[in-house]
């Protein structure tokens, strides 16, 4: 009978050595992976352009808030509003206004304000161009200076790659979406500043907040780019960055914390860092 009993004590102690094995891969299985078993997750999901303002937001949240993961998913305005209006995410990024039958179920904040300065030459004499001057020299309708009153020299078109968001947001903005006649596509703001501060025939745009005193802001239908002029919505080659949200579904606790810090005051200083405009609160 003892070495039944042993037998049984045996079996019993294996067993039980098994089911907790068992339950503790159940666990590791179900966690999402890169983050811990105690770590909250916030999804982003939506425009392309919002990269740098998302990226400075949630790098510098989760440095603040250890017990948090936000994540980004690239897929474009569009998609990033379908998403959120699925349930597929918790925070859809957006680089437009709400349309007005997605005003129906959605709810849009804006974060940031994306300004883009058209750019010359210093020795460009051009100091003012209208919003459909500048639309008719990138689709080749306009091909020289003399048309809009500068010197009688061809315009070299500069602009930024097919994947730029700041060439997404120039081109929507002066409705020009794949009608350029670029000279010159690169693949970056500083690529772009370079290239016309050393052709005095060329035009460019940049975010505002890349631009320095090698090239000239030029004014847009007679005024100026600046954070003011930009904020108050005189300056027209502007567009919202906003965050989309399901009207009516509360946030997680971790998304909804995420989302206040994000349109705080606080994070104005980020959105700048990365070459967005502050909204006025």
């Amino acid at each position: 009978m003892k070495k039944i009993a042993g037998v049984i004590l045996t079996v019993s102690l294996i067993l039980g050595v098994l089911v907790g094995c068992s339950e503790q891969q159940s666990t590791q299985s179900t966690q999402s992976p890169g983050t811990t078993p105690q770590q909250s997750t916030v999804s982003t999901d939506g425009s392309t352009s919002m990269e740098k303002v998302i990226g400075y937001l949630s790098e510098a949240y989760m440095e603040e808030k250890k017990d948090t993961k936000v994540t980004y998913n690239p897929t474009g305005s569009g998609a990033g509003i379908q998403a959120v209006s699925e349930g597929r995410c918790d925070i859809g990024l957006s680089s437009r206004d709400l349309k007005d039958e997605e005003k129906a179920n959605l709810t849009g904040t804006v974060v940031a304000i994306d300004g883009i300065a058209v750019i010359v030459n210093n020795e460009n004499p051009i100091e003012n161009l209208s919003v459909e001057q500048i639309a008719k020299i990138y689709t080749g309708e306009i091909t020289n200076w003399k048309e809009v009153g500068g010197d009688d020299q061809a315009i070299v078109l500069i602009g930024r790659e097919a994947a730029s968001g700041t060439r997404d947001g120039f081109e929507s903005i002066t409705k020009t979406t794949d009608k350029c006649k670029y000279t010159q596509e690169l693949t970056s703001t500083g690529d772009v500043i370079q290239t016309v501060s050393s052709n005095p025939n060329a035009i460019g745009y940049a975010s505002l907040a890349s631009v320095k005193d090698s090239v000239k802001m030029i004014k847009v239908d007679n005024v100026s780019p600046s954070k003011e002029t930009i904020q108050n919505g005189s300056y027209k080659i502007q567009r919202n960055f906003v965050l989309v949200t399901k009207t009516g579904s509360e946030l997680s606790s971790a998304a909804k914390d995420f989302f206040e810090f994000a349109t705080s005051s606080g994070a104005d200083e980020l959105i700048e860092k990365a070459g967005a405009i502050p909204v006025v609160r």
